[in-house]
């Protein structure tokens, strides 16, 4: 914790030579810090608990640093709710681009995305149906937005829509920093056949500033072992399907 006062960020390479500490052991601690919410777990190290503002548009970059495991976990159980033939939305961020690398079983899907990134690891397949949204860039998310999104994005229905979620609460919902994204999800909800929201234990009891939906909205909230005490049966209890990994 003292090497992070000095840094954003640390190794567990630098930090066993420093102690003499095995990296193994380091590992195990490191994780301890986290769940005690005193720094961020990342591929091969640690870094600073960014201040904690639910309006704050992260580029998406600095967010896949954040959770890794929790949202490899999360994307590969999103992954069992999927069927060969199935028709999907691909929301953009980190958690969603985890579910488009656990797709390997499959044969023939269908995907839709309003992300770059996602599209460009969905073409690694090279055996699935890919359409990408066009539209302005956003730079920080690597995702469409915009007229021209909206435009395409009603000439599809029917279809299982992963949702990335930046904020949710039981009473203010699904929210976003950004309005022309909360534009853009909002149409993917009404036009779904079922909304799957991915999203790790940290964007609970939060929110931004753009509301996309209520919490009456979403069919299946798949997350992690650290979902705040109570929140789950509070959810089933409004007919939402919840799955912790």
């Amino acid at each position: 914790m003292r090497m992070l006062e000095q840094k954003e960020e640390v190794f567990v390479t630098e930090i066993s030579r420093e102690t003499g500490i095995s990296e193994v052991t380091i590992r195990k601690d490191l994780t301890i810090l986290q769940n005690r919410h005193l720094l961020l777990r990342t591929r091969g190290g640690a870094m600073r608990r960014p201040v904690d503002n639910p309006n704050d548009d992260t580029a998406i970059s600095r967010k896949q640093m954040f959770n890794f495991r929790e949202k490899e976990r999360i994307g590969a159980e999103a992954a069992k709710l999927i069927k060969d033939g199935d028709y999907l939305m691909l929301d953009s961020g980190t958690t969603t681009l985890e579910v488009a690398k656990h797709l390997d079983k499959f044969h023939h899907l269908h995907i839709i995305t309003n992300a770059m990134n996602i599209a460009a690891e969905l073409m690694n397949y090279k055996r699935f149906d890919v359409v990408l949204l066009g539209g302005n860039v956003r730079t920080t998310s690597l995702s469409m937005v915009g007229p021209l999104a909206l435009t395409t994005l009603r000439n599809f229905s029917r279809y299982k829509l992963f949702l990335g979620v930046d904020s949710f609460s039981i009473e203010n919902g699904i929210s976003t920093p950004s309005l022309e994204e909360a534009l853009l999800n909002q149409v993917m909800i009404q036009q779904a056949d079922q909304v799957i929201a991915v999203f790790d234990s940290s964007k609970f009891n939060k929110r931004s500033f753009s509301h996309i939906a209520n919490a009456k909205e979403i069919d299946v909230i798949i997350t992690d072992h650290a979902i705040p005490p109570g929140m789950a049966s509070k959810l089933r209890a409004q007919g939402i399907d919840v799955h912790i990994v």
